[in-house]
């Protein structure tokens, strides 16, 4: 693999590496009985970055608290905050200030995307935080899923360049940093990371990559991008829950059904289908629930940044697996009642018919005597 490019000059570039981490633990989390959430506080809207009257606004806004440091074991010391959403997700992000050349960062983030398991070395820490929050939480996961993200956000650069100089002079590190590789990246490949750029202002820059972002901003102006970017990765992780939830369901069912649906065994698709509705309605609820936590009004620079998040990191096609396993969920559902309500003609009409004997029986048995 190539080196990095090694400039005579190197350019300095001062921000922060901000680590972002998402756990799936319960379906719902009490966000009004903040005695269970410690000295936790409601998130903030973030400051407007162009006049707007409102551009974002959560429907229920998170909490969040400090967390205890994380060291990793390399020595870095890493100082984080976790934030609690009403949709069952926590969110942790830690921060490493970051201070040198355009080498040391490429380096970091290769290091960082390929060889640093954050989420296993973060875990034993949310679960300390989560067993104080244990009653705010609503049906607890046993197992969690997770998601990681990387953020390299560069406050300033010498030279203070536009966003057209930096791609100019800068497309291929920014590349570099996005996919996390240190080796020189063919110029197609830099194209197609840069193609996921998108600015407002002449100095500022945000590229999006499936696994971390490379942001060009002041502090208050990237606070918006990292939000969006924070809830774009709690979407995706909340699909992959319910990708799972409704893929286990559906094997039962086929199961089921493939054990024979006679008459008896109709009955009991009866109460398999009343389960598998409830699972329905319980998808279809926390589907809304996360789909309106966020609420775009009137900035639509916030909504195209959001989208382009949301696609980078996957959130489209998990809704398009778990929109169809609706869809047959919803088709087994429709044949699983049929069957029962065939079954239970049958039962009524063999009824009838019994009865109908047994009038008949005791009729002749009178005339007889």
């Amino acid at each position: 693999m190539p080196d990095i490019a090694n400039p005579a000059a190197e350019t300095i570039l001062r921000g922060s590496v901000l680590v972002l981490l998402q756990f799936d633990v319960c379906e719902e989390i009490r966000l009004d009985r903040p005695q269970e959430l410690g000295r936790a506080r409601t998130v903030q809207q973030p400051s407007l970055k162009h006049p707007a009257p409102e551009f974002v606004r959560y429907q229920r806004p998170p909490v969040v608290e400090q967390l205890e440091t994380l060291v990793l074991e390399s020595g870095e010391t890493l100082q984080g905050e976790i934030k609690y959403y009403d949709y069952g997700v926590v969110s942790v992000i830690f921060e490493l200030p970051f201070a040198d050349g355009w080498s040391k960062l490429i380096r970091l983030a290769s290091r960082w995307v390929w060889e640093v398991d954050f989420a296993a070395q973060a875990t034993a820490i949310v679960r300390r935080s989560l067993e104080r929050a244990a009653p705010a939480l609503i049906k607890p996961h046993k197992q969690w899923l997770s998601e990681d993200y990387l953020i390299f956000h560069v406050r300033e650069i010498s030279g203070s360049p536009s966003v057209a100089d930096l791609i100019h002079q800068h497309g291929s590190r920014i590349a570099q940093v996005v996919r996390g590789d240190t080796g020189q990246l063919a110029e197609s490949e830099c194209n197609e990371v840069l193609q996921s750029r998108i600015s407002y202002y002449a100095n500022d820059l945000a590229v999006i990559g499936w696994n971390a972002a490379f942001l060009y901003d002041s502090t208050s102006g990237a606070e918006t991008a990292i939000q969006l970017l924070e809830y774009a990765n709690s979407q995706l992780l909340e699909f992959r829950h319910y990708d799972d939830l409704l893929t286990d369901e559906l094997e039962r069912v086929y199961k089921l059904v493939d054990e024979g649906t006679g008459i008896f065994a109709r009955w009991r698709l009866a109460r398999s289908a009343t389960r598998l509705h409830t699972v329905l309605l319980d998808v279809a609820e926390l589907t809304e629930h996360a789909d309106n936590a966020i609420k775009f009004l009137s900035d639509m620079f916030s909504a195209r940044l959001y989208k382009l998040a949301a696609l980078k990191v996957g959130v489209p096609d998990y809704k398009d697996l778990v929109t169809r396993k609706v869809h047959t969920a919803e088709e087994l559902y429709r044949f699983m009642v049929d069957q029962f309500n065939q079954s239970r003609a049958f039962f009524l009409e063999l009824i009838v018919v019994i009865i109908l004997v047994i009038e008949l029986v005791y009729l002749f048995k009178g005339q007889l005597f």
